[in-house]
């Protein structure tokens, strides 16, 4: 195998599609879900709910499914793609909050007289 055909960090892509869709009626919600179900239907996978991602292999790959992104775009809204390394991917950092619970305001003390 040459070594420029050789899956690395650097040649291995992530996709990461982010949309707005207006979802105020019954025709946008349908094709706000349509997007969401031919991404997944393509191996996207959902990191938030208006970021989907796909590992790919190569950047062939990667334009591959940017063309069918292409295609899957509904009529209104906007949809972005963004094309990083695998090696940029890995450098992210992801947080994960935790719910803070409120102390009760003020303690109710039952007598028993």
């Amino acid at each position: 195998m040459s070594k420029k055909l050789r899956i690395n960090q650097y040649r291995a892509m992530w996709l990461l599609v982010f949309f707005d869709l207006p979802v105020m009626t019954k025709k946008e919600r349908k094709s706000a879900g349509k997007l969401r179900k031919k991404l997944l239907e393509d191996g996207f996978t959902m990191f938030q709910f208006s970021v989907y991602l796909r590992h790919c292999s190569s950047v062939e790959n990667a334009e591959v499914h940017e063309k069918r992104i292409k295609k899957m775009i509904p009529e209104a809204g906007k949809v972005a793609v963004l094309r990083i390394t695998d090696h940029q991917f890995g450098k992210m950092d992801i947080f994960y909050a935790e719910k803070k619970i409120k102390n009760p305001s003020g303690v109710i003390q039952l007598e028993l007289f």
